[in-house]
This record gives structure tokens, C-alpha cells and sequence, in this order.
């Protein structure tokens, strides 16, 4: 078709779509075009500003590693990412879920741990917590034989993977659920902590006056055959950024009752002083049981980050 006007454009770019063999990839390429095509002119985006967004995008894939992806940090960063975790969990969207975001640090391949032992491999500091949490099916019967798949930060906010001072696999484990859909772990209490801001991602929240505080969680992925499988955070109740996470992760599922135990014994015995506790219930749906492909792969080199922290304009 030879171009006459604007319009033309997007009517040219959708009749050769159309041919598509694939009816999902046509669907969604259509909409994907006739989307941009009308952001394009409800913004009357100008050509500087568009090879300026060219420009982001093509940094978004080169800022993207082994360790780091920046493509995932920028997804959670505009809510899009919550925004698809919802619209496909808790019957499409429908009711409640504990799915959640799988975020841009979950490895394959953690190592196996018994129910009840610790996921501390290196020296770590923190305060002491024990993990308790059930699966159940949507009716509400445990699942038995689920692996479960769990990390979270350092009390100083660091993954194992983005700190050369913690072991290999530190602060993740690989557990299985028992008759009662009950597994059971102990750590350190994970600390919230700010987001890498060197990329473009840094430059889109500068823009907007929000902060990069991710409020601390911990993580959970529930795999098995029949059920599909799902990615989970469980957020602290006691962190003051819950309302304003950088990422648009939590979700009133999700915040998990992180409880201080000044004067009790800890269930380790070794253990003393303060220690959290934290109980925790998720619900699973029917469906294929598949993992996507690992935002990362390994771990990174060179000494720890440096973070910023941006304050959020009031």
C-alpha cells in the first residue's frame, strides 16, 4: 500500500499483519501497533522525543546482563508487570491471588534444603527469622510434593548474586511441601533497599520525583504438575515503604505479619536474642505447570554496589 496520509500508516501496517499465520501473534501485534499508533498521536509525540524513546529502549537491552536486567526492572517500574500478573491470576483477574512478581533476581537451580534447616550459607548478619508457610489448591487442600523455590536479601538489601562478599546460592533454597502443603525454613530478616538507578530506569523515576525503595519481602515459586506455577512475594508489615514500592508489587494478599520475639526462646536452639516469625498461606490455580526463562543466570563481579537512595516529591 503506498502511504497517502497518517491514517494510512496504521491501516498498511495492520493489513500486513493480517497475514499472519499465527492467530495470538496477529492479535496481539495488532493490538500492540494500533495501541502505539494512537499513543503516538494522543501524545503528538515529536521526532526528537521519539528517537529519544528509541534511545531508552535500545539502553534497556544493552544495560541488561547476567546479573542485572534492566528491561524486567523498567516493566515493574511502570506497574505493567503487576498489571499482567493480576489480569492472568485468581481466575483472570477476578479475585483475590498471592501470585506476584517474579522480579529480576530468581535463579534456577537452588539448592535442595530439608524442611526446617536454615538457607544461610555464608556469614550473614540479621536478625534471626523462621519461615512457615502452606500451599493449598483453590478449594483450599494442601499440596503436597510442591517445590518451592525461595530468596530474598541480606539485612543490608543485597541478593547473593549482586554481593562478592555472600556464597554462591546464599539466602536461597529449594524446599518441598509435605502432607499438610507445609514447608518450613530459617534465615535472616530480608531488608528493603533501593533499586539501581545508573540506568534509564534511574532517569524515568528522576523524572516522575519518586523514590527507588522496594519494600522488604521474601520470595516464593510454587511448582508442580497440574498446577501452574506461581511466583509470590511476601512483603514486611513493619516496612514504611509498602504504599509507595517502586515496583507496584504489593498487594493486600502479600503483606506478611513479620512478628518480633524479644523474650522468647527461639525453636533453634542455637539461636539467641530477638527473632521474627512469620506464617503465611498461598493459594495455587489449576493449570500447566512451566518455568519462564531465569532473568538471571549468575553472579555479578566486582565489588558490591554502591546505592542511591531518591527521595519521593511531596
Amino acid at each position: 500500500m503506498i502511504i497517502g496520509n497518517q491514517k494510512d500508516v496504521t491501516q498498511a501496517v495492520l493489513a500486513e499483519l493480517s497475514r499472519a499465520p499465527n492467530a495470538r501473534f496477529r492479535e496481539i501485534m495488532s493490538a500492540a501497533v494500533q495501541h502505539l499508533h494512537d499513543f503516538a498521536r494522543d501524545a503528538k509525540l515529536t521526532e526528537a522525543e521519539f528517537h529519544q524513546v528509541c534511545g531508552f529502549i535500545a539502553k534497556l537491552g544493552q544495560l541488561s546482563t547476567a546479573s542485572h536486567n534492566e528491561v524486567v526492572l523498567a516493566a515493574g517500574s511502570v506497574g505493567l508487570s503487576s498489571l499482567v500478573c493480576l489480569l492472568n491470576n485468581g481466575d483472570n483477574g477476578q479475585t483475590e491471588t498471592t501470585a506476584n512478581l517474579m522480579g529480576p533476581f530468581w535463579r534456577m537451580d537452588s539448592p535442595a534444603t530439608p524442611n526446617g534447616s536454615s538457607i544461610v550459607r555464608s556469614k550473614t548478619a540479621g536478625v534471626p527469622i523462621f519461615v512457615d508457610a502452606w500451599v493449598h489448591d483453590a478449594e483450599g487442600k494442601p499440596v503436597e510434593g510442591a517445590e518451592v523455590d525461595v530468596w530474598h536479601t541480606s539485612a543490608e538489601g543485597f541478593y547473593e548474586n549482586q554481593d562478592p562478599e555472600q556464597a554462591d546460592m546464599n539466602l536461597r533454597g529449594k524446599l518441598t511441601t509435605d502432607s499438610e502443603g507445609h514447608i518450613a525454613f530459617h534465615s535472616v530478616k530480608p531488608a528493603g533497599y533501593p533499586i539501581p538507578l545508573s540506568g534509564p530506569v534511574g532517569e524515568l523515576l528522576r523524572a516522575q520525583g519518586r523514590h527507588n525503595m522496594r519494600p522488604a519481602h521474601i520470595h516464593f515459586m510454587i511448582y508442580k504438575p497440574g498446577f501452574k506455577t506461581q511466583f509470590s512475594q511476601v512483603y514486611s508489615s513493619d516496612d514504611p515503604n509498602l504504599d509507595t514500592d517502586v515496583q507496584f508489587g504489593v498487594t493486600q494478599a502479600l503483606v506478611g505479619q513479620y512478628v518480633l520475639h524479644d523474650n522468647e526462646p527461639a525453636p533453634s536452639a542455637d539461636i539467641q536474642g530477638p527473632w521474627y516469625s512469620l506464617a503465611h498461606h498461598f493459594r495455587i490455580e489449576a493449570g500447566e505447570a512451566k518455568l519462564p526463562k531465569p532473568p538471571i543466570t549468575g553472579k555479578a563481579e566486582g565489588p558490591r554496589p554502591v546505592w542511591s537512595v531518591l527521595e519521593r516529591t511531596s
